[in-house]
């Protein structure tokens, strides 16, 4: 009887793990080990690159598995089903990839120990040949495993701890979903570990789940023009999912452009992990301002959580995008805003994270190009949020919601809206996770959410029953004319007021209040007096 295999660190408690969650944190943990002296953007690749070779493989046993079942497959000799089930097209035509035996994860699993040349160049070859076969994957994956300054025998645990990982067998749910939940688990937990520098490629899931629920993208294209590692695109597809179905994923078609190499590799696998097309992000990185990849593009909707102020750009000052003024080089918030209105379809709406600045600054010519973008009647809704929400950054931010359309747009019926914009201060919502960060809950989310909706008369307005009214302190639709009477600033704060305050049927009314307060103070005054004045006489004593 052959010895028993000895689990590695982490694996027995994997096996008996039931929640994605809790497998999720065992792996973080079991890939923590591997840091050394890797350097973060490294080390990145390297977790997100193993987590995704998983899930190509997984997804292929999974249709195999489907074919394999099929009873008509039983009736053919052996050596035919084998063939079958080796029919490229048949898993290719199901938006699977193609995974040569070399690259499934169980012969890299039987093989880690074996290996001659150790399981870091078993892994290179496996990115390597999934790339070979799948042309959108070309140049994406990582080869980075048979490096020096990796410490093999703790990848070999990880290899184990990933092999005995449960992604399937969670209910219904395919193994699609359970491992794109937990790539995002670890973008999300290398945004919180690299701070400010992990800005260029994690946006906080609340304010992409924010933008994504105002805008409603049910079906159309979609574009990011600085998509990071497509988080957008993502949310959006659960959008369809969970309001559509997931046979309508397909409804929507991305599109992307990333300026960052390493970044952008994220945005492809990260889109492959969820059945989304890698293709639409491009074939390569690219500057956005001084290499538009997708110049004819107009877009049902835009997301974008652009860098902040950005004050190194490639900026041309004959560029035809900018319609509306020049932005200056000391800021590229008016780029990108100017940008992505050049992306717009005729009914096309946008949501764009700025910093807090980008409403009010009137230096170099952005009060002129804001005022211009306002009396054109692109600005539909502008939303203060609350700070801390952004790990990597101190900077307040908000949200301009841009649309080419604010009619009745037809048979949509949606409520006239020409001449006037929303203004929504949500700078008091979210709740405190730890000491600096906070989160936009659920019922934050679906609070401006639903007041945008009720103000637009959409149809999910309507099927909630919700009817739009100005709420003091908190949402406020401004005529084009107010909005000009205060020098076209667009900071919500000047619009909304201040709160109502309910008065309490048993507080002590005011005028009485004002006078016990009176004479509360003029009896501690004549107290002061007096004690003061037997301090005076104790002190002449003395001095007598």
């Amino acid at each position: 009887m052959p010895p028993r295999k000895r689990a590695t660190p982490g694996q027995g408690e994997l096996l008996g793990m039931s929640t994605t969650k809790e497998i999720q944190d065992i792996l973080w943990k079991a890939a923590d080990k591997l840091r050394g002296s890797m350097d973060a953007a490294q080390y990145k690749e390297f977790v997100l690159g193993l987590v995704f070779l998983k899930y190509v493989s997984d997804a292929f046993a999974e249709r195999r598995a489907e074919l394999a079942a099929d009873p008509e497959l039983a009736e053919l000799p052996e050596h035919r089903r084998a063939e079958f089930l080796e029919e490229r097209d048949e898993y290719t035509e199901k938006n699977v990839f193609w995974v040569p035996q070399s690259a499934r994860w169980d012969h890299i699993s039987e093989n880690a120990q074996s290996a001659v040349d150790g399981v870091g160049a078993l892994l290179d070859d496996a990115m390597d040949a999934i790339m070979k076969e799948n042309p959108p994957l070309t140049g994406v994956l990582p080869k980075i495993f048979n490096r020096d300054n990796v410490d093999k025998k703790r990848l070999k645990e990880l290899v184990d701890l990933i092999s005995d990982a449960r992604f399937t067998g969670h209910g219904d749910r395919p193994a699609q979903d359970v491992l794109g939940e937990t790539y995002e688990y670890f973008l999300e937990r290398f945004g919180r570990a690299e701070g400010r520098l992990a800005g260029e490629f994690y946006t906080p899931a609340c304010v992409v789940r924010l933008l994504v629920e105002v805008l409603e993208p049910y079906e159309g294209r979609v574009y990011d023009p600085c998509c990071g590692s497509g988080g957008m695109f993502v949310q959006a597809g659960k959008f369809v999912t969970a309001h559509a179905g997931r046979d309508h994923t397909n409804d929507i078609a991305v599109y992307g452009q990333e300026a960052n190499e390493r970044t952008w590799r994220l945005a492809k696998m990260n889109l492959a992990i969820h059945g989304m097309d890698p293709k639409g992000v491009g074939d390569r990185w690219a500057d956005t301002f001084a290499e538009d990849k997708l110049p004819d593009l107009k877009a049902d909707f835009v997301m974008a959580n652009p860098p902040f102020n950005l004050k190194v750009w490639a900026r041309k000052t004959d560029d035809k995008r900018w319609r509306y003024g020049v932005p200056p080089q000391s800021s590229a918030n008016y780029a990108w805003l100017q940008h992505v209105v050049s992306k717009l379809g005729e009914r096309g709406s946008a949501g764009v994270v700025l910093s807090n600045g980008s409403m009010a600054s009137k230096q170099s010519g952005e009060g002129e190009i804001r005022a211009a973008l306002v009396e054109a009647d692109l600005v539909a809704c502008m939303v203060a949020l609350p700070g801390n929400l952004f790990r990597t950054t101190a900077i307040p931010v908000c949200l301009w919601f841009l649309t080419k359309d604010k009619t009745p747009q037809g048979a949509r019926a949606l409520t006239e809206r020409r001449g006037e914009v929303l203004f929504v201060d949500a700078r008091n919502l979210g709740a405190m996770i730890d000491r600096t960060e906070r989160i936009l809950t659920d019922d934050d989310l679906a609070k401006i959410a639903d007041i945008y909706h009720a103000w637009r008369g959409t149809e999910s307005a309507k099927a909630k029953g919700l009817k739009y009214e100005d709420v003091a302190g908190f949402c406020y639709s401004a005529t084009l004319n107010e909005i000009r009477e205060h020098d076209f600033i667009l900071t919500p704060g000047r619009y909304v007021g201040a709160a109502e305050v309910e008065e309490d049927p048993d507080a002590e009314p005011v005028e009485e209040r004002i006078m016990r307060l009176t004479k509360e103070l003029f009896e501690h005054f004549e107290e002061s007096t007096r004690l003061e004045s037997v301090v005076q006489g104790h002190l002449r004593k003395i001095g007598g």
